[in-house]
Parts: structure tokens; sequence; C-alpha cells
């Protein structure tokens, strides 16, 4: 497969894709930046690749029994969109030779996603490619063998030319380690093998909290097979003692990125004290405008008339799925506030009923209707835990306050769309990027936030949204944020909605000028191509040619 020598041939290797609720391969931001990548090359016409695993039961569906409590079931799907591409690969886990089957899907052309599946006829290791993050850290490890070791043979086998190979998060270190591994047997060192492969390796981390980034074990990871033919000290060389994934993909790589302006410097700081990594600047995400945006709110936008009649639409559409789902009748009047996205502690799910003596007066008038989604890891008890007092609320007020099940992007699109406004209150700095308030943004829904990831560039307070907080961070966090959040909303939010609705449809268009043209995938895209993608294969091919030209002199 051969494209001009000026443009990078970049494959994007991440555990989990998300492009359609239909193929439920994705747990949450990670999995949608990068079906969203994915889907962005494919509109601008870029070689690029993706590689992933085809989880046999994806990520959880997850739904509420009658206590309140967050239950989990295996996620089924149709496989109609994926072609066997009659490649087989194979790995090693636990010295055993393990087949891997190739999948493609082929919705996107020039840049096709390759999925990795464990479940062939005859192996005993379908469980490697069972669930999206399921299992212990055996599983976890012989999973990342599939992804890394096993992606870059699949690439291979399928005559892919590959300039740079972008790592998204640390799942996909291994494919370094077996980039090494053929570079050694071709005659390298280990150290000149390290420094050619970090010339075409870039790597993006999204954890901004230290015990979210994952380690091993040395010992388990070399009877799990993950050294590949490297020794102890080159292992430790990579990724330390023990081997923490996301030290291993910064000193891979020659340049990393966080995924926004906050999150580049608190990624810097966090990894300040690593030597040899690569250096980290910030590319800010972005969401891809036609999976986002709604079809009717983009005419609007576009047309320029009649867009608060194009958000009631919306609005309307999330109503009805509301009713259709909990048989409530939310009043389309009334202001609906949605949050929807990954339960985790840091997040804050709850935080605005932390006071209900100024909360429950909003919501048995109904002046207030909040909306809630979301999911937590099927592992994570304090994340359903969360959940489970969001569902009490919902219960004690069932007229303003509703929780939808099985968060996925459908629901997403819904309440990004359809909400008036778009609650987040992270505990800053942790929030890395928080697109689903870009999504919101681009549709007219206006931010009522903390000013962490993406806000922080785009909020423009009172203008295109709202931010409460300051900034602040400490100790009395979360006390100051909360004081500032029902300042902002008694005086600002809500009687800009009810009382000035000229001014609110104005902040609606700044908010969607906003999104659309500083925060979608394609600004993003293009930003990966000019800061990492096309220096590394300039620089590859200045090294190549004067390689050339010294072998020239010595024959």
């Amino acid at each position: 497969m051969s494209y001009s020598k000026y443009q990078p041939r970049v494959a994007y290797f991440c555990m989990e894709y998300g492009l359609g609720e239909d193929l439920p391969i994705y747990a949450g931001g990670l999995g949608i930046l990068a079906g969203d990548i994915l889907k962005t090359a494919h509109d601008l016409k870029l070689p690029f690749v993706g590689v992933g695993i085809l989880w046999k039961e994806g990520y959880t569906s997850q739904f509420v029994d009658e206590h309140g409590w967050p239950y989990d079931k295996p996620a089924t799907y149709a496989r109609d969109v994926l072609q066997d591409t009659g490649i087989v690969v194979y790995v090693n886990i636990r010295q055993d030779e393990v087949p891997i089957r190739v999948w493609r899907v082929d919705a996107y052309d020039n840049a096709p996603l390759y999925l990795l599946d464990a479940a062939i006829p005859g192996s005993d290791y379908h469980w490697v490619t069972q669930r999206l993050y399921g299992g212990e850290a055996q599983d976890r490890i012989a999973q990342e063998i599939v992804l890394g070791i096993g992606g870059v043979r699949a690439l291979e086998a399928l005559g892919h030319t590959v300039d740079v190979y972008h790592f998204n998060e640390g799942h996909a270190v291994l494919a370094g380690v077996e980039l090494i591994r053929q570079k050694m047997a071709q005659g390298q060192s280990f150290e000149q093998a390290l420094a050619a492969t970090r010339r075409e390796v870039v790597f993006t981390t999204h954890t901004p909290v230290m015990a979210g980034n994952e380690t091993h074990d040395h010992g388990l990871l070399q009877y799990m097979g993950a050294y590949n033919g490297l020794s102890w000290e080159q292992m430790r060389r990579i990724g330390g003692d023990p081997f923490n994934m996301t030290v291993g993909g910064m000193r891979l790589a020659h340049i990393a990125n966080g995924v926004s302006k906050l999150h580049g410097i608190t990624t810097r700081s966090m990894w300040s004290d690593i030597d040899d990594r690569a250096p980290i600047v910030a590319i800010t995400n972005g969401v891809h405008l036609d999976t986002w945006m709604h079809p009717s709110i983009r005419r609007a936008y576009m047309s320029n008339l009649g867009l608060w009649n194009a958000h009631m639409e919306a609005k309307r559409e999330l109503l009805q799925t509301i009713a259709k789902r909990t048989g409530v009748e939310l009043n389309p009047q009334f202001m609906a506030m949605g949050f929807a996205r990954r339960a985790a502690l840091y997040k804050r799910p709850e935080f605005i009923f932390h006071r209900m003596d100024i909360m429950e007066p909003l919501l048995n008038s109904g002046r207030v209707q909040m909306v809630f989604s979301g999911k937590s890891h099927p592992k994570d008890e304090s994340g359903k835990l969360v959940l489970s007092k969001i569902v009490e609320m919902s219960r004690r007020f069932p007229r303003s306050v509703v929780f939808l099940e099985n968060y996925d992007m459908k629901l997403g699109r819904l309440l990004t769309a359809g909400c008036d406004v778009w609650l987040n209150n992270p505990q800053r700095p942790l929030e890395a990027s928080g697109t689903s308030g870009i999504k919101a943004a681009l549709n007219g829904c206006l931010n009522f936030s903390v000013l962490d990831g993406w806000w922080l560039e785009g909020c423009q307070h009172g203008i295109n949204g709202w931010q409460f907080g300051g900034g602040y961070e400490g100790g009395l966090q979360s006390k100051y944020d909360l004081a500032s959040l029902y300042e902002v909303l008694l005086e600002e939010v809500i009687p800009t909605y009810y009382e000035n609705p000229v001014q609110w449809q104005t902040m609606m268009r700044a908010a969607i000028d906003t999104a659309y043209h500083r925060f979608s995938s394609r600004r993003m895209l293009a930003e990966y191509y000019n800061v990492m993608y096309q220096p590394s294969r300039t620089a590859k091919l200045l090294e190549d040619e004067a390689e050339i030209a010294a072998l020239a002199r010595y024959r």
C-alpha cells in the first residue's frame, strides 16, 4: 500500500474504539476519542489505520435493580460491519503460540480499523479477548500482548508500511517492545533498536491520577510472555521496576502529549522525575462534528436561522426518550440540566445535591430538571455507590430528576443536544479533557463547569457558558466550588434562562462557535500531524537519506 512519501502513514493503537453504539467495544472517553480520530482521518483522506481488539462481549451493559444498585450484563452486538481479512498472526502467551484472527471495519476506506480476535476455534485462549477491561492482571497483560505485539505483526502481514506508531495510552506499549525485538533480530544492539524505535513512536497519555497509571510486576510480565525476547534489564530500562506502562510509553516515544493545556502542565509535573522520557506537549481533544452535532442544530447554525426551534426539536427527542424509558414526563419549557459520563469519584456526580436546602425548592418547583446518565466499571463499587445515590434522588424527586440506564453513544448524542445546560464539576485538575462538554457546546447546550480540561481554554464566562470555582485548587476546593456553583446557578444561569431568552440564544450561538471552530477533531488531528506525525516522518526521511548517502560514499 503506497502513499506519497510526504504524507506520514500512521498506525494508531488503542484498546477501545467508540465508532457507534452498535459496536460497543468502548468504555468511555478514550475509545470515543479513538473513534473520532479514525473518522476524521477518513474525512481528510489521510493514510491512517487503527489497531484495536474485537471484544466478544464488548463493554458492560449496566442497569439498575429494584434497590437502586447498578448491575452488569454482557454487551452483545451483530458483527455485520466486520470483514474477515483471512489473516491470522501468532503471539506468545505463557509460552504457547496463540493464534489471533484479524478483522477489518471497512466503513472508513482509507482509514480502516483492524480488530484482533483470540476467539478462534481450537484455541484455549478465547478468554483473552472476552471482555474489555475484564479480568485480573494476567488477563490485562495478555490483552496488551495481543494489542501491541499482535498489532505490529498484523500490520506487517496485511502489507502496511508505517511511518509513525501512535500509542493512545499505555495499553499499546508492547508494540514498542516488538519493534525493538525486530530490530535486534536484524543485528542492532538494544540501545540502537530503542533509539530507532523512539523515532517512530508518539504517545498520548490521558490519566492525571498517579494511581490510574497501570503497573505490572516483572515476574508476571515475563511469565505471560510480555518480555518478547527482551531481558529484565532491557524491560526495566523501558518501564522501570515495577513496570509502569505510562513510563514505558514515554520512554519508547520521542514526543508525548497531554489532551488539554492544563493536562499537559499536570502531566509534565507528574512525570518530572522520570529520566530519558519524551518531552510532553499539549494537544487539546476535539470531537467529530458529523457524529456529535444534531443535524437540525447544524442546519440552523449554518443558516443563522431557527436555532432555538432546532434546539427544542432536539430537546423533545430527549424528553420523549426519557418518557419511554422511565415513564417520567419532564416539562420542555423548564430548564433541563444534563450530567452524563463515566462514573468516577473525582467527577463528583452527586455534587450539586450537597445543599438540599437550596436544591429541594428548585427541584420541587421544576425550575431545575436534572438528567443523569453514566456507567461505572463493573468492579468499581465506589462508582456504583455514587450512581445509586443519583438513582435515590430520582426516586425522591420523580418529576424533576431522571437517571437513564446503560449510557452509550446514542444517549450521549441525545443528552448533549437536548439539554439546556451541561454540568461538569470534577475535582480540578483531574479532568484531562472532558469532551462531553465540547459535544454539548457544539449543540448550543451551555456549559456550567469548573475550569478544568478543555473548559479552561474555551470558557468565556457569561458569553458562551459559565464557570464556577475560579480554578481553585487545594484542601478547601470542594467547599469553595460548591459555594460558587450555587451562586452562579441562582444569580446567573437560572435568571438568564427564564428572564432573558435573547441573551440565552446569543450564548448558544457563541457556544457553538467555540466548539465548532476551536474544538473539532479536524483541528485536533491537524495538530497531531503538524506537531507529532509530520516531524517524525521528516526526521526519518532525513536519516534514511543520510544513511543512503553514507553507504554510497563507502561504496
